[in-house]
């Protein structure tokens, strides 16, 4: 036991001695303000500021914007995700099946199924008409769909007029010394009374002349049209449609275009056409021609293409389907599952690398076969979700609360007699911008005075109800100490003052024009006035200089 007893002294001691280092340590540190161990702050992870979602557990870099991370201690939110950001894990996206796909310009077409009907060329019928009064003798052509070949005989007439014609020019034509002038008097006028050349010229050659004449078909072609009175013994009156030839060679289809569809319709544009009981379907064409008329009643319009017959498989009134291909030209295009319509503007989600923000486009109306012609909302190279888009907005309407939007100027708050010394304001306020955007504090600092200047004799100008949205951003204006202080004071103000500025038309004559970023620092929806049209980003400088789009 006795042997023990050094040792525990000597232990005792060095306890002692360390706690008296401990001691004064921690002394020193309260003397000198420098945080002890104790009371040190611990960083959960590192954040950043202009995309929430990019996190790590070390310093470093976004991965999106290239901006440095910020520290998030204990006890500290972090930095606010939208509410339009869902966030989700890579098990998750598995689990309910997200997948994403880039979205890219190219040649866009559209593909348009109508019906349609097959019908003669109407401006290849003939018309045999009764150009005298005459009776009926004989009938060669009895029923509608019979095909006549030019030349053959229609029916036998006997026409009192004709009559006395025919043995006219038959006497001329056979005397020993005709008269040349009265013989092509006589041949005129039985040409006019539908006699045909060949029948004239062997009325000349016969040696009596009978009294019924001959209807012969002027052309080839089926027919289509047979009058009431066309049957033997009928006494038919002068201008009497006895049958009507169509050739059928050649057929017209007609098909009927949805007005909506009729800007890109024009002649030349290839069709497929598919005709039941057609050996020779489908057949491809062109459109031919194209009705200016839209029909009031369907709100069509009508297309004619044109086909040859010569097998005579296509029959009048047939029906039919057909396929139109429109070229659209070149756009911007996003798949159509991509697309929700679950709220006032058609949305798609952003694939940001595990978050996916909903993102607000603008669709043209025509709807290519390769999905959604995008106006505006998304860039060549954006990944959206087309698959899981609808658990994804489903996801976001249960996580977050919308928030009423910060209010903004609107034109019924601006005075008209304050215009005068806003302009000035504004253009004082652009400098300022665009020197930010340059990245160039001393540039900013020196803009300043006008602006002060500016905004006084605004101030001493304006009714109250215009000026006052201004007042409080205006006091918060700081030329630094650095750059990122002066940017998120001048966020505020550029932003009201980009308001007033559309709320009176300012940008409306191209001498300033307005622009609004969606990821600014300090309220998140970021306004700015420039003098140029070129996109300069005041808020982040170079670090993301062309973020954001003009406001018409």
């Amino acid at each position: 036991m006795p042997a023990r007893f050094p040792l525990l002294i000597l232990v005792v001691a060095l306890l002692a001695a360390l706690g008296g280092w401990f001691l004064g340590r921690s002394h020193r540190a309260e003397a000198t303000g420098t945080p002890s161990a104790a009371t040190e702050r611990k960083i959960k992870f590192y954040q950043s500021p202009m995309h929430p979602w990019i996190t790590s557990d070390r310093p470093g870099k976004c991965t999106l914007c290239g901006m440095d991370l910020v520290p998030v201690y204990e006890g500290d939110a972090g930095f606010a995700a939208s509410s339009d950001l869902v966030q989700l894990s890579a098990a998750t996206a598995a689990i309910i099946g997200v997948t994403t796909s880039p979205i890219v310009a190219g040649p866009a077409t559209r593909t348009l199924a109508v019906t349609g009907l097959v019908e003669d060329d109407d401006t290849r019928h003939t018309l045999v008409t009764a150009w005298t009064d005459l009776r009926i003798q004989k009938l060669h052509t009895n029923q509608i769909g019979q095909y006549v070949a030019a030349g053959a005989p229609l029916a036998e007439v006997y026409a009192r007029d004709l009559h006395l014609a025919r043995q006219e020019y038959h006497s001329l034509a056979t005397t020993a010394a005709p008269n040349p002038a009265l013989l092509a008097a006589a041949r005129t006028r039985l040409l006019q009374l539908g006699l045909l050349p060949g029948q004239l010229d062997a009325l000349a050659a016969a040696a009596t002349v009978a009294p019924e004449t001959t209807l012969l078909a002027p052309a080839s072609g089926t027919v289509i049209t047979r009058s009431p009175l066309a049957y033997v013994g009928a006494n038919v009156p002068t201008g009497t449609l006895l049958f009507e030839l169509a050739d059928l060679r050649r057929m017209w289809v007609i098909l009927d275009i949805p007005e909506t569809d009729l800007a890109a319709l024009r002649p030349g544009l290839p069709v497929t056409l598919h005709l039941p009981g057609d050996p020779e379907s489908p057949r491809e064409a062109r459109i031919d021609f194209i009705e200016p008329n839209v029909n009031q009643r369907t709100r069509t319009a009508r297309a004619r293409v044109v086909l040859d017959n010569a097998a005579g498989h296509l029959r009048v009134r047939q029906s039919l389907t057909a396929t139109l291909h429109f070229p659209l030209g070149d756009h911007l295009l996003v798949p159509r599952s991509a697309v929700l319509f679950t709220r006032a503007q058609p949305l798609v989600f952003l694939d940001r690398d595990g978050a996916y923000a909903a993102t607000p486009v603008t669709l043209d109306p025509t709807v290519a076969d390769e999905g959604y012609l995008v106006r505006t909302g998304l860039r060549a190279g954006d990944r959206v979700v087309t698959r899981a888009a609808l658990l994804i907005e489903g996801q976001a309407q249960l996580a977050f609360t919308p928030t009423a939007p910060a209010a903004t100027t609107t034109a019924a708050a601006f005075d008209p007699a304050a215009l005068p010394a806003l302009t000035p304001l504004a253009f004082a306020a652009a400098d300022a911008s665009a020197a930010l955007a340059a990245d160039d504090l001393p540039a900013f600092v020196n803009a300043l005075p006008a602006l002060r200047e500016t905004y006084a004799a605004f101030l001493a100008a304006a009714p109250a109800t215009t000026e006052a949205p201004l007042a409080a951003p205006y006091a918060e204006l700081v030329p630094g100490p650095d750059i990122r202080a002066a940017r998120r004071a001048f966020e505020p103000f550029s932003t009201t003052l980009a308001d007033l500025v559309r709320a009176a038309g300012l940008h409306h004559d191209g001498t300033l024009r307005v622009f609004e970023c969606p990821m600014t620092p300090v309220l998140g929806t970021g306004r700015w006035v420039q003098r140029t049209a070129a996109l300069r980003n005041p808020f982040f400088g170079s670090t993301m200089l062309e973020c954001g789009e003009e406001l018409r």
